[in-house]
């Protein structure tokens, strides 16, 4: 049986609403040096995207995009025990992006972004993400502009939105 197009509405909006709140619950329960990888998976889900890290451990991405606020990284050992949990949505990682810098790094750095727009007048490829940091009548993003010429960041920035 097929479900109504507003049923289905319905259950993916409640589910977005409900996603921070599983987080935190599943997040408390990932403990470093203790929880594995298939402990993880059946917590959180599938990741949206491995990253392989140069020593071949893996972390995995839980990107919260584009309705949260939050990307999660979750570092593996070699045994696959988790060695590190991190919400890098942070204004210490959005210091780290630099001129020059490679989509992947960006990637790598703060997870998949909420949306992605080229501007082909200024040869600019943008990067958004849905943050934290303002009132509840606002919404923040922090961008960042790729040169679509060269293909290295250009420059970041950020927009505050008015919500509704």
């Amino acid at each position: 049986m097929k479900l109504p197009t507003w049923i289905r509405a319905l259950c993916a909006t409640v589910a977005t609403v409900l996603l921070p709140a599983c987080d935190s619950v599943n997040l408390q329960e990932i403990k470093p040096g203790q929880t594995t990888a298939a402990e993880v998976r059946s917590r959180m889900g599938e990741p949206g995207f491995t990253h392989w890290n140069d020593d071949g451990t893996a972390t995995w991405e839980y990107s919260r995009q584009p309705s949260g606020t939050q990307c999660y990284m979750i570092s593996f050992d070699r045994q696959e025990i988790v060695s590190k949990i991190e919400q890098v949505l942070n204004d210490a990682n959005y210091a780290r992006v630099r001129d020059g810098m490679a989509k992947d790094d960006v990637r790598r750095l703060l997870g998949a972004p909420g949306s992605k727009v080229v501007f082909d007048n200024l040869k600019e490829e943008v990067w958004e993400w849905r943050i934290e940091g303002t009132p509840p009548t606002e919404e923040t993003f922090f961008m960042v502009h790729f040169d679509t010429t060269h293909g290295g960041v250009k420059k970041t920035s950020k927009r505050v939105a008015m919500k509704g």
